[in-house]
């Protein structure tokens, strides 16, 4: 996911759609996530309740895609496997070298 700096120039929309995902897997992931697959919808509209978001996110996805906003669907493993590699990327400066 892109990381917007204070200065970048994006209205609010993108800012919250371009920097977050919506992670698909139906109502077992919406259980097993407590809602928070449901990130999009959660940023724009953070005070909605949890059951409203399953319904949101479809307006949400077709009102982005009509606008040419980049909705970001992954699945629950490649979702992990994007944030382990992307934590294992920054972290590599800290982990010192193996010695044999």
């Amino acid at each position: 996911m892109p990381i917007l700096g204070r200065n970048d120039k994006t209205d609010f929309l993108r800012r919250q759609v371009l920097t977050a995902r919506y992670i698909r897997g139906g109502r077992i992931a919406d259980f097993a996530l407590g809602g928070l697959n449901y990130q999009i919808e959660h940023h724009l509209f953070p005070s909605m309740p949890r059951p409203n978001l399953r319904r949101a996110q479809t307006l949400v996805r077709a009102f982005c895609r009509r606008h040419g906003v980049a909705y970001c669907e992954t699945g629950l493993l490649h979702s992990y496997a994007q944030v382990l590699r992307h934590l294992h990327a920054v972290g590599g400066p800290l982990r010192p070298e193996l010695e044999y």
